[in-house]
């Protein structure tokens, strides 16, 4: 696979061979954004859980302590008090069946969505339609709540999803490579420690295998699991 100049540039910063600590990986992941646009930082963290059986699925939502640095637009399923609670919250679409029904003609222009409990019977029939798409309401996520106004609000402030693929891996956006080595390495932290507490009963062996860190267009850089490795042993 042939890389661009600017890709091959970053690329000879990093040492392929080494494990970074986490700010001096974020600080390179930083000098390695040199795309014209302000490139998305994402984490891949692989672990020692096997996503096939039922009791070592590693699924939650966290809140980023500075965003993620993208504007998120919010549906939510809800009637009454609770849709006029979601809309001052700054849900750009809420309805019920009007909401289920455009959404089957097609519209998908929204990035989270959410629900009251007494709404899921009705986007059950959507599970086709938002479950390949990763964007179906559940309790785990915290999009199937009571409360859907606050759930707006951690949207909107930041709150991301993470969950297993078939690879045993979680792949995260943690921010932008504007808010600089600092802000990212909070996110990073506060995301890891979210996955270490989702830590499975049934996992056998070490929980963090890897994790490395990369932007949009930039090369990976691996980071070293040993703290992480240590805060699991501690808990």
């Amino acid at each position: 696979m042939k890389h661009g100049k600017k890709y091959v540039e970053g690329a000879k910063l990093i040492d392929r061979t080494k494990l970074y600590d986490t700010e001096e990986a974020f600080d390179l992941a930083v000098k390695t954004a040199t795309a014209k646009f302000d490139e998305t930082v994402e984490a891949h963290i692989r672990l020692g859980v096997d996503s096939r059986h039922a009791d070592q699925q590693v699924r939650g939502a966290v809140v980023l302590p500075n965003g993620t640095g993208k504007s998120v637009r919010v549906a939510v399923f809800a009637k009454g008090e609770q849709a006029d609670a979601a809309e001052a919250a700054g849900a750009e679409n809420v309805g019920a069946e009007d909401l289920l029904a455009k959404i089957q003609e097609g519209f998908m222009d929204f990035d989270v969505c959410i629900a009251s409990p007494d709404m899921m019977g009705l986007v059950g029939r959507l599970g086709k339609v938002l479950g390949p798409r990763g964007l179906m309401p559940s309790p785990k996520a915290g999009t199937v709540t009571p409360d859907v106004a606050k759930a707006v609000t951690e949207a909107k402030a930041g709150k991301i999803e993470y969950r297993l693929d078939k690879t045993n891996i979680i792949h995260c956006p943690i921010g932008k490579a504007s808010f600089g080595a600092e802000k990212l390495t909070e996110n990073f932290n506060t995301l890891m420690d979210a996955v270490v507490k989702a830590k499975p009963a049934a996992t056998k062996g070490q929980y963090i295998k890897s994790c490395a860190v990369a932007t949009t267009m930039g090369p990976g850089i691996k980071i070293n699991p040993n703290k992480f490795v240590a805060s699991q042993s501690a808990e």
